[in-house]
């Protein structure tokens, strides 16, 4: 039996539009990081000058942090999408069988 409380369902289809949209993004961003920011050691200078290697060392930890970065934020957005998707499919699942006038468990009963 109802309370009441509905669900807007359109309002968790944003949610999980705009998720997608992001992961797009992200997807961009993590392509950036790993093809279009690496800097050969030469561009720090010569071998004459000793803090070459040290800078592209550096250089290269930070670009390895950042693409780690990116990968574990698009983790945590596609499993926030997934996890919403989920329960948007729930709730719809729900409101059809009560538009149906069924429920999931018969009257007085029990799942079992």
């Amino acid at each position: 039996m109802s309370n009441g409380m509905r669900v807007d369902l359109s309002a968790l289809d944003e949610v999980i539009r705009k998720l997608n949209g992001l992961l797009s993004d992200m997807d961009k961003a993590n392509t950036k990081a790993k093809y279009e920011t690496d800097i050969p050691s030469s561009a720090f200078g010569s071998e004459k000058f000793l803090e070459s290697n040290e800078l592209h060392e550096a250089h290269q930890k930070q670009k390895t942090r950042i693409e780690n970065m990116i990968r574990d934020l698009h983790k945590l957005i596609d499993d926030f999408g997934t996890s919403t998707s989920k329960v948007r499919d729930k709730y719809s699942n729900q409101e059809h069988a009560n538009a149906q006038g069924v429920s999931g468990t018969p009257k007085g009963g029990s799942a079992y």
